[in-house]
């Protein structure tokens, strides 16, 4: 039952992001000018929490938009309607439904789902990933030198040693290709499906990574935080990786070049 409401709710969300894309839709700011939230944003976590209530009404919800619906369940879904926000309001179909369902303090199960290019991926604990049914799993790159990375840039950052900016520019220099598609839910999805090697963000939430997290370990691969520590989604660091080029990219990452 969990998983089924998982994917249901999931595909809830993606039905209404493809009633909204590139049509009219109320856009507004939130921490920034650019830290955007749509209409659809708010519908599609609407159309989530619909499914969710309908067959696990006393679930604790960690949501985006909605923040902590807190109860004493030890079962709590982690939601972001539309990772992507930016992507969706200029038209670019990178962008997806994320859902991660954490039980004791354990994630347990994730589900991203891109609409725009009928993307879903799927894991549960200890059964693998998969995209779209079947099974995948991260590259075998050896070395971090010839590995394609994906990054993210926050909205806001202090200057420091290694910033998002100066560990770009120090890939950059060696011409190593480093991509920003714009969600971290879907970078996290193609590392494990081993279309990139290797993703570090400086500043992600709860929603942006938990089923992201549990979908690259169950391909096979390692998700830490920049200490090279095991990831919790309640911080705000991570890298994760095929495994083989880790801690060369936690070095890197830690200013260590």
């Amino acid at each position: 039952m969990l998983k089924a409401t998982l994917l249901k709710a999931t595909y809830a969300g993606g039905k209404i992001l493809q009633q909204y894309f590139n049509g009219a839709f109320q856009i507004s700011s939130k921490s920034t000018i650019n830290d955007l939230v749509t209409e659809a944003d708010k519908q599609a976590e609407t159309a989530i929490f619909s499914v969710i209530r309908e067959n696990f009404p006393q679930h604790f919800i960690l949501s985006e938009e909605s923040g902590e619906i807190v109860t004493d369940s030890n079962i709590k879904w982690i939601i972001d309607p539309l990772d992507g926000t930016v992507n969706f309001a200029h038209g670019i179909p990178i962008c997806c439904v994320s859902i991660g369902v954490e039980q004791d303090g354990e994630i347990i199960m994730g589900a991203v789902y891109n609409p725009f290019m009928n993307e879903f991926f799927f894991a549960e604990k200890g059964k693998g990933a998969t995209l779209n049914d079947k099974r995948i799993q991260v590259s075998q790159k050896p070395e971090l030198a010839s590995a394609c990375l994906v990054t993210g840039f926050p909205y806001q950052w202090e200057d420091s040693a290694n910033n998002p900016i100066r560990i770009f520019e120090y890939f950059i220099k060696k011409g190593q290709p480093v991509r920003r598609l714009g969600s971290a839910a879907i970078d996290l999805c193609w590392v494990a499906c081993g279309r990139f090697d290797g993703f570090y963000e400086h500043s992600l939430n709860a929603w942006d990574a938990a089923a992201g997290f549990i979908i690259v370990e169950e391909a096979g691969g390692k998700v830490t935080d920049f200490k090279g520590q095991r990831y919790s989604p309640y911080q705000k660091t991570l890298i994760a990786t095929n495994g083989i080029i880790h801690t060369p990219l936690v070095d890197v990452v830690n200013g260590k070049f």
